[in-house]
């Protein structure tokens, strides 16, 4: 685990110069890697890493250097993530090719793999990773993400070379070597207020971009680079009759019980994330049963409804573990959270990742890895808004003319009006309502506070090429695709590996594995999704697994009470950020400060659109203006672990 940083350049360029700005772009990411740090050069390339050691600590010391008997330094790795499967290659490389390994770490294995199986080895790799591999012989780099991107890739381009890294503010870090002057994306904006994140493989600069999920690259000599998407995850549910329930239940606990085996696979303390659901519960009972002394983390707020600490606790007593609780206030939002958004690299608005970076920043206190529950609602069809084409079903049986109609009438109905919403939704077909968990701003309502508004941008150029490679599905597994390559990997994904990684920590999500895709890929229609229930395989499958008052709860998550903070506590706050924003150029800041009135008044709910637009003049103030600046600590803890 590191952050790594590789930038490959002109060889005309001073050596000296190129290594010197890598080193100092690295300070961006030290939080990624506080055990280890560095840089290695060699004619064309620089690479750097920050390392968090978490498999053969004493080893695998990075970049890693690798060859054949005949070549033995030809290739140097930079890897970030874990690898699970590693064992089992080494094993296979042993077999077929007699090799024999000076480190007892993953990342041998991997640049070993490269050598003999080529650039289609990502396909075996299982695990979470993005990696850079300079092949000195060729002059080549190849590199990769894992398939649904839980750790990222950013990339830059300039005259002085292109560079690629773990977070973005390296890069930015790199601007004046590259040449390149990074400006902020129109674009990205737009669909940032309409998906409260940035979608891949756009970042809120014009200059940055991102390896999207599930692809490997090649940059050659001349600097050209080709992309190949190796993972689409496709699903193929089967109908009931070709896969007998039972059989279904007892495919996804093996797979489970086998995915956290390996996700438990360290030389350091693994912890588990522990929330009121039955995703994290899950994941925390399997890992009991290879860590008796396991620790579980969880979070909330002292305002009611709106904490799990209560059933989270009930759960960890009923698994038998020791169990930590944080709680955070309202004050200590208004403290760190500019600090939260330089550790994101771009806004995110889904308020649960403050209170996700205080559990983690907790539980660094005692383990250095932690698993979660991620993932599971879009594999196993956890939300509940997957249930909506069973509510709008009638409407498929309305004539295209009627049910038009039937949309123009619901914009002449008064706002909050019972039906309203409903009316709407029917009246569109799945690719013009869905876009993924993400619906807060209306275009009536972004025009009123986007200055730049484009009418010609919609979600729709965000999920179009998604829907095209399901057009044959049933709604629910389209939903289900869509939100693979949107929700989860611009949000979840997001703030899942960059509030832990700030603190040092490892966080894996077993869920987000290939071979738990295949078995959840082919899950019956009836099995997701019910009038009663969502996730029903799943909670079958883990019936005794895990505690009986966990398996049919409804989903919360990490709830944050942003509705009553804003119209409260965080009001004046709120006021001041808005007032003191340099964003004009972007954003109708009158009409923002009326929307934070028209919500202390209690006229109209604006807690998620406000906290949107606070989060991005927040994220503007530091990146753009340069007039806030947090405080950031140097990586120091407590215990060794």
């Amino acid at each position: 685990m590191c952050g790594l940083l590789g930038l490959v350049c002109p060889s005309e360029l001073d050596a000296d110069a190129a290594r010197a700005a890598v080193d100092a772009a690295l300070r961006c990411q030290r939080h990624r890697g506080p055990d280890e740090s560095g840089t290695w050069a060699d004619r064309g390339v620089v690479f750097g890493f920050n390392r968090l050691s978490i498999v053969d600590i004493a080893h695998s010391h990075q970049p890693l250097h690798w060859g054949p008997v005949d070549a033995p330094n030809r290739y140097t790795i930079l890897f970030n993530g874990e690898v699970y499967n590693y064992l089992e290659l080494r094993a296979d490389l042993k077999r077929e090719f007699n090799l024999k390994f000076a480190t007892d770490g993953e990342a041998e294995a991997m640049v070993a793999a490269y050598h003999f199986y080529g650039a289609e080895v990502v396909k075996r790799f299982r695990g979470m990773f993005a990696f850079l591999i300079w092949d000195s012989y060729k002059g080549e780099l190849f590199g990769a993400r894992d398939p649904f991107g839980i750790k990222p890739l950013f990339y830059a381009s300039g005259p002085g070379g292109m560079a690629f890294a773990s977070e973005k503010k390296s890069l930015l870090a790199l601007g004046r070597a590259l040449g390149m002057s990074p400006r902020i994306d129109k674009t990205a904006l737009q669909h940032y207020v309409v998906l409260q994140y940035v979608p891949e493989p756009e970042t809120m600069h014009d200059s940055v971009r991102r390896i999207e999920s599930g692809t490997s690259f090649t940059v050659t000599p001349d600097g050209t680079m080709t992309t190949h998407r190796y993972f689409d995850p496709v699903f193929r549910p089967l109908s009931v009759s070709q896969y007998e329930s039972g059989r279904l239940h007892s495919d996804i606990a093996a797979v489970m019980r086998d995915s956290v085996a390996k996700h438990m696979r360290a030389d350091v303390t693994v912890g588990s994330f522990l929330s009121g659901g039955i995703d994290s519960t899950a994941i925390a009972a399997l890992a009991k049963q290879h860590n008796p002394d396991l620790i579980t983390f969880t979070t909330g707020f002292e305002r009611q409804g709106y904490s799990e600490v209560d059933v989270a606790a009930e759960s960890a007593a009923a698994i038998g573990v020791k169990h930590v609780v944080r709680t955070v206030s309202a004050q200590e939002v208004m403290e760190y959270l500019p600090l939260i958004v330089w550790y994101l690299d771009d806004p995110v608005a889904d308020p649960a990742l403050v209170p996700l970076w205080f559990i983690a920043r907790e539980a660094r206190q005692y383990v250095k890895v932690v698993l979660s529950g991620e993932g599971a609602d879009e594999l196993f069809g956890g939300y509940t808004i997957y249930r909506e084409p069973i509510s709008l079903a009638a409407f498929e049986k309305v004539p295209g003319a009627l049910r038009k109609a039937m949309g123009n009438l619901s914009t002449k109905m008064p706002e909050g009006k019972r039906g309203k919403d409903f009316l709407r939704r029917g009246a569109l077909s799945l690719e013009e309502r869905y876009y993924g968990n993400a619906r807060i701003f209306r275009d009536d309502q972004i025009r009123r506070v986007l200055r730049t508004f484009n009418p010609a941008i919609g979600h729709m150029d965000v999920t179009a090429p998604h829907y095209r490679a399901s057009r044959d599905w049933d709604p629910v597994t389209r939903m289900q695709h869509v939100d693979l390559f949107t929700w989860l990997r611009g949000d979840i994904l997001v703030k899942a590996d960059k509030v832990t990684m700030a603190n040092s920590l490892e966080l894996r999500v077993p869920f987000l594995d290939t071979e738990v895709f295949k078995v959840a890929s082919r899950i019956p229609l009836e099995e997701k999704i019910t009038k009663e229930t969502t996730k029903y395989a799943l909670r079958a499958a883990m019936r005794d697994i895990v505690p009986a008052h966990v398996l049919n709860r409804r989903k919360l998550g990490f709830p944050v009470p942003v509705r009553h903070w804003l119209r409260e506590e965080l009001y004046e706050w709120a006021a001041g950020v808005i007032r003191d924003s340099a964003t004009d150029p972007f954003l109708d800041k009158a009409a923002i400060l009326e929307m934070l009135e028209e919500h202390r008044r209690n006229e109209i709910d604006h807690s998620r659109r406000l906290w949107a637009l606070l989060v991005f003049m927040i994220w503007y103030g530091i990146f753009v203006e340069g007039r806030i600046r947090p405080q950031i600590p140097e990586p120091h803890y407590p215990v060794r672990l």
